[in-house]
C-alpha cells in the first residue's frame, strides 16, 4: 500500500532506533509488562510513535491484564488491519494507515461493549496530553 509518509528503511532506522525500528518497521513485539503504557491511564491521546498519527483516545483505553496497552476502539480511518498468519495463528495485524508503522494485534475478546481489544506495543505509541 502506499502510504501518505514515505520513508526508506534506512531513514526509519535512523529516526526510530534500533528498538523502536524492531517493533514499528520489522514487526516485533515487546515483552509483556515491560511498556510505560500498559498500565497509563491519564487522559489524552496517542500517536504512532513514527509519525505522530494521532490513533487512539484514551477514553478508549482499559486494562485488559494481558500486559500490554489495550484500546476497545481507534479513531475512525487511522488504523489499518492486515490478517496476519505468523507463527502458526490467525491474526489480525494493525498498522498505521499514515506510515504503515506495526502497532500490534486487535483481537475480538474485548470485555467493553465494543468487543474488541486493540492490544497495542507500548513502543509503537507516544502519548499526548
Amino acid at each position: 500500500m502506499a502510504y501518505k509518509i514515505q520513508k526508506t528503511e534506512e531513514e526509519w532506522k535512523a529516526q526510530l532506533g534500533l528498538e523502536k525500528y524492531k517493533i514499528l518497521r520489522q514487526k516485533g513485539t515487546e515483552f509483556p509488562h515491560t511498556g510505560q503504557y500498559n498500565l497509563h491511564f491519564e487522559k489524552g491521546k496517542y500517536g504512532c510513535a513514527a509519525c505522530g498519527e494521532i490513533l487512539f483516545e484514551s477514553d478508549a483505553k482499559f486494562d485488559a491484564h494481558c500486559g500490554w496497552p489495550s484500546f476497545d476502539q481507534s479513531i475512525p480511518g487511522k488504523v489499518e488491519y492486515i490478517k496476519d498468519v505468523s507463527h502458526g495463528m490467525i491474526r489480525t495485524e494493525i498498522l498505521c494507515a499514515s506510515c504503515g508503522s506495526h502497532l500490534g494485534h486487535v483481537f475480538d475478546d474485548g470485555p467493553t461493549e465494543t468487543g474488541i481489544r486493540y492490544c497495542v506495543n507500548s513502543l509503537s505509541i507516544d502519548f499526548k496530553e
